[in-house]
């Protein structure tokens, strides 16, 4: 069995995940804690870094942005780049400011207050820190609403990785109860377009140890 290693509120696992449903690729998962040094996670991975995919032919690929090529390249049925070169390169230009400078920047530092915080007893979450994330994830929410105003997805015409990644990470930061969106309505909508897919159905079926998701988190008219 293909078998995706992840962790519920990495928003690079939840990306490959998206990924690998929107191909309507069969998968198992397994769950690892990505800063346990004893995770198995290493001996796939050295740098300790999620996801981590095993193909049917024994391929590891590991890394968001390997993963994400080596389907493109292997299950090319279902295209997540967009289907002319303009729309590709929007969408790479977006996943990558998502994994990179959104992740840098609020999801990140947001699991790592609400959540990874709690596996370390002399840790505990930084409320100043928590308040320049909400800060952050503003900017980076008006810029969303741009995008999704002028195109019919994020990218393009059509549905792609950019929106994916991007609702990979909202949904995690929404998972924590932290997008008001109420300010954000434009950004909303596209978000429920995406959240109502069937390849979100897993996502918003899982669950933290101990940390229960908003209260609209799984509802799709919110």
């Amino acid at each position: 069995m293909r078998t995706l290693y992840y962790y519920p509120l990495c928003a690079f696992s939840r990306t490959a995940l998206l990924s690998l449903a929107e191909k309507k690729l069969d998968f198992a998962t397994e769950i690892t804690k990505f800063w346990d040094k004893t995770s198995p996670l290493l001996e796939l991975n050295s740098f300790g870094r999620l996801p981590v995919l095993i193909d049917l032919n024994g391929s590891i690929v590991s890394g968001v942005y390997a993963t994400i090529e080596y389907l493109e390249d292997a299950y090319d049925h279902v295209k997540l780049l967009g289907p002319d070169l303009s729309e590709r390169a929007e969408a790479r230009r977006i996943f990558q400011w998502m994994n990179e400078d959104f992740a840098a920047d609020v999801t990140a530092p947001l699991v790592l207050e609400k959540d990874i915080k709690r596996y370390f007893p002399k840790s505990s979450p930084s409320s100043i820190v928590i308040k320049q994330i909400k800060d952050a994830l503003c900017i980076y929410l008006k810029q969303l609403e741009q995008f999704a105003a002028q195109r019919n997805w994020l990218a393009g015409n059509t549905l792609s990785i950019a929106d994916l990644t991007a609702a990979a990470h909202i949904s995690v930061i929404d998972y924590l109860g932290g997008v008001s969106w109420a300010h954000f309505p434009v950004a909303k909508e596209w978000y429920t377009r995406v959240k109502s897919r069937p390849s979100f159905k897993r996502i918003l079926s899982d669950r933290v140890l101990n940390i229960q998701p908003a209260s609209h988190y799984a509802n799709l008219d919110f």
